[in-house]
């Protein structure tokens, strides 16, 4: 067991005949796959762009409870949290979820938070910096002996219609769009390099922090790169099919369409 998680106190005479109910035996012969918690809010430290940043990440953890087990411990993923002393990344989860799996005397488990993040950007000509926010999450699982780790990204894009564009005697509907990646992640990747796949792929990606030149230039940008929901779906999935640190994937696009009260959706997975 790791030895981070063992406590030093001494337990009185009393604490130590308090009984612990759920490693008593159930006899209705049900194994549970998952059982754990869910929607539990607790900080946790990310690596961005060669920098630690502190964020705070809604959790899901749990594990597969044999049938004769009448309950899991609780507690002990709280104390798996608190046991966390170093970024979370894909190295680390592949160390950390099975140190979880030992303090809940499992075989079977999951690991998934998400969380915001932020890269600072600069503008396309003015080259003012600022921040741009992004939605990142980790997951992890072991089933069966075989250990994954996927890392997933949310990415703001800008997208502007080609039928518009053709015909249109002049402008073209736009609107911005949401990239959403879910990685499979064979060797480390930094949230950089991810978040990229996306951003390359779209009419244009966008910033923070625009000036007057920064703005024509996003807007000359993506009119003069139309694409449809289909285009960028696809564009990222070519993206995703060069990189051998990636195993499976899922990449979804979402335009949030500026002449309809509904959005444009695609969706590839490998």
């Amino acid at each position: 067991m790791n030895d981070r998680l063992h406590t030093s106190a001494p337990l009185s005479a009393k604490t130590r005949h308090i009984p612990d109910t759920q490693s008593e035996q159930d006899l209705r012969h049900l194994a549970i796959q998952r059982v754990g918690v869910r929607r539990l809010r607790y900080p946790l430290s990310i690596e961005v762009g060669g920098d630690v940043c502190p964020t705070v990440a809604e959790w899901t953890l749990d594990v597969a409870l044999a049938a004769e087990h009448k309950g899991t411990h609780m507690s002990r993923f709280v104390a798996w949290l608190e046991s966390l002393d170093r970024p979370l990344d894909a190295a680390s989860l592949r160390s950390e979820l099975p140190a979880m799996l030992d303090l809940l005397h499992a075989q079977e488990g999951h690991i998934e938070a998400r969380f915001p993040f932020f890269i600072r950007k600069r503008a396309p000509v003015s080259g003012v910096a600022s921040l741009l926010e992004y939605r990142g999450g980790w997951a992890a699982q072991q089933r069966d002996g075989q250990l994954s780790v996927w890392a997933e990204a949310v990415v703001p894009v800008k997208s502007l219609c080609p039928c518009s564009k053709e015909i249109s005697d002049y402008g073209a509907h736009n609107q911005r769009s949401e990239v959403s990646l879910r990685l499979e992640l064979l060797e480390p990747m930094a949230w950089t390099e991810i978040v990229r796949f996306a951003e390359e792929s779209a009419s244009s990606e966008i910033w923070g922090l625009l000036k007057r030149p920064d703005e024509k230039w996003v807007t000359e940008r993506a009119y003069e790169n139309p694409k449809f929901v289909e285009d960028l779906v696809r564009d990222v999935a070519l993206r995703l099919n060069a990189e051998p640190r990636i195993g499976r994937y899922v990449v979804e696009v979402e335009n949030f369409e500026s002449i309809h009260n509904h959005s444009a959706w695609a969706r590839i997975e490998r």
